[in-house]
């Protein structure tokens, strides 16, 4: 099974870029499943109903969410009603949405998605390696192909929670930072990892941001209207096979320009 995770979707121009090219990517890299990371996919902070929609039909099986999980009010009723679009698991269990989906894959068989999110500089509700163990085991009971995706700071909290769980996952994709590491590869376990996939958008950036807004507010301390960067965009993210009993066979990162 060949498996795509696209990294955090950033703004018009990632949305853009990823309607664009995920239908024929789809064909080209005969994926039979695709994750796509929509934390920021409406204006570079949260995901609408109505961009999330876009996203699931231009080929994505599945979005999972992140610390702006919260930024769209609109997005709350929506999280009730759509298996396809997850929110991180170990926030308040009184929130609405679900933090793991289980889907069918293009070819038969299923897929489990568990989406995390950090506890380092972030605002949760519980630890990631508090609640992981029993959202694996509740996931691993369906299919034996579990993903996670964890949206998360540090790169160690990522790197840790990896080897934590190798052997019994699929695959760890880390997101968040927006900037891809180099470091894809398949653990001793069989757990596919990559620390942080990067970023779909726009580079010529601060992480997404227009490079002069970003700065001045780190040079002045003042509230700056962040907006989207339009340049260098790129779609990022991994790809990951693994055998059907979902030990991952490879990993390697993915970067395909786009404009």
């Amino acid at each position: 099974m060949r498996i795509l995770f696209v990294a955090d979707v950033f703004g018009a121009p990632g949305r853009r870029a990823l309607e664009q090219r995920l239908p024929s990517l789809r064909t080209e890299l005969a994926l039979d499943f695709c994750v796509v990371n929509g934390e920021n996919a409406s204006g570079g902070a949260g995901i609408t109903p109505k961009h999330a929609e876009r996203i699931l039909a231009a080929g994505a099986d599945v979005i999972t969410l992140g610390n702006h999980v919260w930024r769209r009010p609109e997005l709350v009723s929506y999280l009730g009603q759509n298996e396809r679009i997850i929110r991180p698991a170990n926030l308040s269990r009184l929130c609405p949405g679900r933090g793991v989906s289980v889907l069918p894959a293009a070819e038969g068989g299923s897929v489990a998605v568990v989406n995390l999110l950090g506890e380092l500089f972030m605002n949760v509700a519980y630890s990631p390696f508090e609640v992981v163990d029993e959202l694996v085991a509740e996931a691993s009971r369906q299919t034996p192909i579990v993903l996670i995706d964890f949206h998360a700071e540090a790169t160690s909290e990522k790197i840790g929670l990896a080897r934590w769980l190798d052997g019994r996952v699929t695959a760890v994709f880390g997101s968040h930072t927006h900037v891809q590491t180099n470091d894809a590869r398949v653990l001793p376990g069989g757990t596919a990892a990559i620390t942080d996939a990067g970023m779909t958008g726009p580079h010529d950036s601060v992480i997404g941001v227009r490079a002069e807004l970003a700065i001045e507010r780190m040079r002045t301390g003042m509230r700056v209207r962040f907006e989207p960067a339009e340049g260098d965009v790129r779609i990022e993210g991994a790809l990951v096979e693994c055998d059907r009993d979902g030990r991952a066979l490879g990993c390697e990162a993915i970067r395909l320009q786009i404009g």
